[in-house]
Parts: C-alpha cells; sequence; structure tokens
C-alpha cells in the first residue's frame, strides 16, 4: 500500500475516533495521527495506539469483541483450522440440531424466529461440516470450481461454521433477501440460493 493508502486509512481512522473520544483534533494534530498511523503501519507500536485500535474495533463491531484475520475468518476459529472446529466454539441453532460457531447460531436463530413471526418457514439443510464431511461432499457432489456443489475441502465457509444450507420456498427466498442482511446474513454463492454465509 503506497503513502496516500496509508494516509486516507489515517485520516479515516482519526474521524473514528474523533467520533469515539467525542473530541475534535486540529489540523496539526491530524497530521500528526497520519504520521504516528504511517509509522504503526511499519511496525511501531505504543500502548495509546492498542487502546485506540480496541476503540475502533469496538465502533466498527458494535462492541463485539470479533478479530477477524486476513481472510476474514474470526480469529478464535482460525487457531483450529477449517473443519476443526471443536464442539466447545460450537452452538445450536434453536432446536433444529444443527450447529454452527455460537455468534452465527445465535443470529440464525433469531432470523428464524423474525420470518416465523412474519409466517415464514425457513428450514435447515446443512451447517457446520467437518473437515471429513467436506471430503464426503465433494466426492458426492463435485467441486465448485468444476461445476459441482462443493468447495475445496478445507476452504468451505461450513468448515468455519459460519455458513448454512437453508430449505427455502419462494416466499421464503424472498423473506430471506429482503431481511436476512438485519441478521448478518447474505446470500454468497452464485448458482447456490440456498447458500447463506454468516458476515457479522
Amino acid at each position: 500500500m503506497g503513502l496516500e493508502g496509508v494516509a486516507a486509512i489515517s485520516q479515516r481512522m482519526y474521524e473514528i475516533r474523533s467520533l469515539v473520544e467525542g473530541s475534535t483534533l486540529s489540523a496539526t494534530s491530524t497530521t500528526n495521527v497520519t504520521s504516528s498511523s504511517a509509522s504503526s503501519a511499519s511496525g511501531t507500536s505504543s500502548s495509546s495506539g492498542t487502546a485506540f485500535a480496541a476503540a475502533l474495533a469496538e465502533a466498527v463491531t458494535g462492541g463485539s469483541s470479533t478479530r477477524l484475520n486476513g481472510d476474514g475468518v474470526p480469529v478464535e476459529l482460525a487457531a483450529y483450522g477449517n473443519g476443526k472446529i471443536p464442539a466447545s466454539a460450537l452452538a445450536q441453532v434453536g432446536t433444529t440440531g444443527h450447529r454452527l460457531w455460537a455468534p452465527a447460531a445465535e443470529k440464525l436463530t433469531q432470523l428464524i424466529a423474525g420470518a416465523a413471526a412474519d409466517g415464514v418457514t425457513i428450514g435447515i439443510t446443512d451447517s457446520y461440516r467437518s473437515y471429513e464431511a467436506q471430503v464426503d461432499v465433494a466426492e458426492r457432489k463435485g467441486l465448485y470450481k468444476n461445476g459441482g456443489l462443493a468447495a475445496v475441502p478445507g476452504t468451505s465457509d461450513h468448515g468455519w461454521g459460519m455458513a448454512v444450507d437453508l430449505a427455502l420456498d419462494d416466499t421464503a427466498q424472498a423473506w430471506m433477501r429482503e431481511h436476512a442482511d438485519e441478521y448478518g446474513f447474505t446470500e454468497d454463492t452464485p448458482r447456490e440460493p440456498w447458500h447463506w454465509g454468516f458476515h457479522g
């Protein structure tokens, strides 16, 4: 990333910091924030920078402690590996028997209840997949990149407990497209309108 990119990010961080702290810094301070942020980007850190990063993360995520790695996977899950998530990091979606990463399970439970309140039924056909289950699906349904329906084993969002396959009639599909984002879910896989990923 060039200096212009660092400066733009630093300026945005400054704006968010001002909102978080409820204060306004002078133009000179903005320059100093930009310079210190550039230093931080090159490997220098400070306790105030760490506190600011925590405040920034809280402001962006609405108070969630979820940190993502460079691939957009929650750090707590990435430590286990795709398809290797222990039961203790998963939670059941309502009374369905299906399991997802705990925050995703909670939101999907809320989503299903929200749909039911609107008279819409949303079912689940698949949720978390172990690595072995991913291998099985790939063998049975073929790889997506070759025209099939399975991700390369070890790369599936199902293996992070962050994707679900839903049983949707036309009414439920329309409801999902209108409301799923309110619960952190998106229809994120072409050719698979039943596949919904959790993005918080």
